[in-house]
């Protein structure tokens, strides 16, 4: 068995042994239809969390942080949203309009998955919302809201967890007041699927206003916007 991190991380095979193909032939005018059908293939291999991603922020300094959350939702025009406690350490999480990126990376398929564009809070209403789809120990986690605060140790972290739970059985309608939904508006999406000779498929949208640009591997560029999808006769 490997004794040191260096004979441990090289004894893993890099790719999986079966993964799916890819034909960007036939690309959609905008990359959600892409995320979908590659979220469902995600599924049906079943990969391990395919709704966790990594989001990666910057502070005022330039000083990344990333962290690993659920996406809750893809809109039509490119919005990507996840909840989360507010943390408020510089780039920990984003302020209004924050440069962002998020990252899926499904091993068993091969695939990987990153969105960048600025991130919002979407308000208050779509807060309260959203609050009560998540479970009982997300609620306990998220009224803690102690990102920030090193603990002494499991038993004070015990007792916090157990007092909280006496609120929320005390009051269902309690919400964490820093609890808050983001969505990022994604101006690229890059799709990278993995090959076993190297000669990995790259997809790449560009948005510019509400047109977006498509770039197939790494020297092929259309120059011209990607046309809508024809219009069927009534």
């Amino acid at each position: 068995m490997a004794e040191n991190p260096h004979e441990m991380l090289r004894s893993f095979p890099v790719l999986p042994v079966d993964m799916p193909s890819f034909d960007d032939a036939t690309t959609p005018h905008d990359p959600v239809p892409v995320f979908e059908r590659w979220l469902k293939e995600a599924i049906e291999a079943q990969a391990p969390e395919p709704h966790v991603m990594t989001l990666s922020t910057t502070d005022s300094d330039g000083r990344p942080s990333s962290r690993a959350l659920v996406c809750t939702d893809v809109s039509q025009n490119g919005l990507w949203y996840f909840p989360s406690v507010a943390d408020r350490r510089a780039g920990q999480q984003p302020d209004d309009d924050s440069p962002a990126t998020l990252t899926f990376h499904w091993p068993r398929v091969g695939r990987q998955i990153s969105v960048r564009g600025t991130v919002a809070p979407t308000g208050t209403e779509a807060d309260a919302a959203n609050w009560p789809t998540r479970p009982a120990d997300s609620h306990a986690a998220a009224l803690i809201s102690r990102h920030s605060t090193p603990l002494e140790g499991p038993i004070e972290l015990q007792a916090a967890f157990e007092q909280v739970f006496t609120h929320l059985m005390a009051d269902r309608g309690l919400i964490a007041p820093d609890w808050t939904l983001y969505a990022l508006s994604a101006q690229e999406v890059e799709f990278c699927q993995a090959d076993h000779e190297r000669r990995q498929s790259r997809l790449c949208y560009e948005r510019t206003g509400t047109t977006w640009r498509l770039i197939r591997g790494i020297d092929h560029l259309c120059d011209s916007p990607v046309p809508p999808p024809p219009q069927t006769a009534p």
